[in-house]
């Protein structure tokens, strides 16, 4: 018989034994974990750090979690690193090394997060639901870590008092770093940071809400047409598009149905190459309103996608955010770091263009009522959904034109070669499309862009048609932005351009009219300034400068549009090959002020409208579309529907980024104006003032102060009276 000592030591032994088993279990459960995170590391590396283009092949859905979550690891360790850094902080371990950490998850929420735009699905936009306010966190924890801010200051600070020498573009960096921890509130109290981060969390919510909800309700309508009369007035192009349209909304509503058996259904959508040329043409007048009461009442209905509470909720967290910061409104606070510099400044110039254009507008609108009234009779009160259709009749009328007769002319791969060809002429540039290079969507195309003496410059994507998973608009964005690294190598950005072009039918290519190749130039505008950027730093590369900067070189791209020796260059009918006849582009050139200033005021509302909404230094109580009409009526002079709302779809200002900042465009308007006036007093062409802009406007980024480059181009500070003069606008003189 054993004594209890032995048995003990047995059983002592038997634990002994097994636990060292459970030791060995669990290293290798760590090694197997170990071998999983280095393989998924490796995979994110492969995905999101590869130098050359984004494999949009290979990226899956379950793949960006891991990658964002990942990434933000690995910027707290750079961010901790900088922040228990036993140095004495300077511009070079501090300020430098902040703007060059977080590339991983850079890299993975730009790819994300352009695609929740142009080619989402509902998994992703739940990930972005999940992601969004943990990104939000992520963002906070930075900003709000209080070594960091005080590193940041004391850098700044010192520099500031000593007189330190560092470069111009070095030098922005360090203000902008500061100015980015002090206007998100990293040196107040705690529970104004707390608080601060609250409103951050939510916003990145409601904004992804907004948008949401706007596509969500574009895709909803359809206007379903089965007589054939009810296409009266309706171009070709359009009933083909319209025809398209029915069969792949078929398919989708039944994959397994034969929709080419469709033949006497056409379906007219909320997208703008079917909603615009229907409310051109179609003599069908009750159908238009239908049209157009959809649209406008989008985000309205009471419908889980109604918007009225989350402009609410945008615009007073917006107060409040500037309210905590020591402002009186959001408006004053933004404008602090834009050329208009404050709100006087910028209602000056909405009035001031309100002065000068609403007498013409005026004159205008009432010429198309007259239109209306000599083709309906006298007693016919012009509606909102009839504006399109008499502008149109009356244009024909005035100028024998209008954007049917040039669609022909107007071939989407010719209009490609004639931007891409102007960009040549002017810069020196060449594009060549490479099909290897993978893309997110079967209708993008892919340009390695080089430079004059033919080293590379930029990737280019164009992603021209409609789909139910792209948002509405047009617009430019960057995959991979441009910086030059540590090592000095200049890492070229990878740019990508997102329209809505009428798509190709059965039996024509995709034919543009004269507002589309408009809207082309206009965002080519924005991916030349993106692709000419030649900064150091990542954070002032490109169009990372003011909003009211940022539309030059689009809105400067526009001017080519209606110039004879641009649009000779390519304007060839898709079928015949003829050229454009000088009498059409001399028609197109007469016509280039028809409406003008209705078209300026209409802008101008808007600004009224998003100032009226940014300015409010008290919670916004009012009905939404009560407020709405108040904010704009000095700039509105068509007739108001009721039920109908801007706000809940006004995607720029309460989703964009434009908020307190929609003005920027008739700002940059006056800019542009004033550029393009140089080449036309020395040459469309000129090589000397074109070499000019593009140094001076196109490369610097953020480096300098816009108006300090902006001179440095012109020789002076910008006037209104190049944009008046384009526009043929006289101002009234008062006695």
């Amino acid at each position: 018989m054993r004594g209890e000592g032995e048995l003990v030591e047995e059983v002592k032994g038997v634990r002994e034994v097994k636990e060292v088993k459970e030791v060995e279990e669990v290293r290798e459960v760590r090694e197997v974990e170990g071998v999983r995170e280095d393989r998924e590391g490796g995979r994110i590396e492969e995905l999101f750090m590869s130098s050359g283009p984004i494999p949009f092949d290979k990226i899956k859905l379950e793949d960006y979690e891991p990658a964002m979550r990942r990434g933000m690891e690995l910027e707290n360790e750079e961010m901790a690193r900088i922040a228990d850094n036993p140095e004495a902080p300077t511009f070079e371990n501090t300020i430098e090394a902040m703007e060059q950490s977080g590339e991983l998850l850079g890299n993975v929420t730009e790819v994300f997060f352009n695609l929740i735009s142009a080619e989402t699905n509902d998994e992703m936009d739940e990930l972005a639901d999940k992601m969004s306010p943990i990104l939000s966190d992520h963002a906070n924890d930075i900003m709000f870590n209080p070594k960091l801010a005080q590193r940041v200051k004391e850098v700044y600070e010192r520099i500031e008092a000593s007189g330190e020498e560092l470069t111009t573009e070095q030098r922005q960096l360090l203000r902008d770093t500061y100015l980015g921890f002090q206007r998100s509130g990293a040196y107040l109290p705690e529970d104004k940071q707390q608080r601060l981060k609250q409103i951050g969390n939510e916003m990145s919510k409601l904004d992804l809400q907004f948008s949401q909800n706007k596509l969500k309700e574009i895709n909803a309508f359809a206007l379903h047409i089965t007589d054939e009369a009810d296409l009266a007035g309706l171009p070709e192009s359009a009933i083909e598009a319209a025809r398209l349209a029915a069969k792949e909304k078929k398919s989708t509503s039944n994959p397994k149905s034969d929709a080419d058996c469709v033949t006497n259904e056409w379906v007219i959508t909320l997208h703008s190459p079917s909603m615009s040329p229907f409310m051109t043409y179609s003599s069908k007048r009750e159908l238009r309103k239908q049209v157009w009461m959809a649209y406008n009442t989008i985000c309205t209905h009471d419908n889980k996608y109604n918007n009225t509470k989350t402009v609410k909720r945008i615009v007073d967290l917006c107060r409040e955010e500037a309210q905590i910061m020591g402002y009186d409104n959001y408006a004053d606070y933004v404008l602090e770091e834009r050329m208009a510099k404050n709100q006087k400044n910028v209602y000056d110039l909405l009035y001031k263009l309100i002065e000068a254009y609403k007498p013409t507008a005026l004159k205008e609108l009432e010429a198309i009522r007259e239109m209306a009234r000599e083709m309906e009779g006298k007693d016919f009160e012009l509606m909102p959904w009839d504006m399109a259709y008499y502008t149109n009749k009356l244009q024909e009328k005035l100028y024998h034109i209008n954007s049917e007769m040039l669609r022909p002319y107007l071939e989407l791969s010719k209009v490609k070669e004639g931007v891409f060809g102007l960009a040549t002429r002017l810069y020196g540039i060449t594009f060549r499309q490479n099909r290897e290079i993978p893309v997110y969507h079967p209708d993008v195309d892919v340009f390695e862009v080089y430079d004059r003496d033919g080293s590379f410059l930029a990737l280019l994507y164009c992603d021209f048609y409609p789909r139910k998973s792209k948002k509405s608009g047009a617009w430019m964005t960057s995959f991979k932005g441009q910086y030059i690294d540590k090592e000095g190598v200049n890492h070229r950005p990878h740019v990508s351009l997102v329209m809505n072009f009428t798509k190709p039918t059965e039996t024509k290519p995709a034919l543009l009219t004269l507002g589309e190749v408009e809207t082309f130039l206009h965002e080519f505008g924005h991916a030349l300034h993106e692709m000419f950027s030649n900064c150091q730093y990542g954070e002032l590369s490109g169009t990372n400068v003011y909003w009211d900067f940022v539309e030059l070189p689009s809105q400067f791209m526009e001017n080519f549009a209606i110039e004879k020796d641009f649009l000779s260059t390519f304007a060839r009918h898709y079928e015949t090959g003829k050229p454009l006849p000088d009498e059409l582009i001399q028609r197109i050139i007469d016509s280039r002020n028809f409406c003008v200033a209705m078209g300026c005021l209409r802008q101008v509302s808007f600004g009224l409208l998003d100032m009226a909404y940014y300015t409010l230094n008290h919670e916004l109580d009012t009905d939404i579309e009560t407020f709405e009409r108040e904010a704009w009526k000095d700039a509105v002079i068509t007739p108001t529907v009721p039920g109908t709302c801007m706000s809940v779809q006004f995607s720029h200002i309460m989703a964009g980024g434009y908020s307190a900042g929609y003005y920027s465009y008739k700002w940059a308007e006056v800019l542009d104006a004033d550029a393009f006036s140089m080449f036309k007093q020395h040459g469309l062409f000129d090589p000397a003032i074109a070499d000019s802009f593009r140094q001076n406007i196109l490369s610097r980024g953020a480096t300098e102060h816009p108006m300090t480059l902006y001179k440095r181009f012109r020789g002076q500070e910008p006037t209104i009276d190049a944009l008046l003069e384009r526009n043929g606008i006289r101002p009234e003189r008062k006695m």
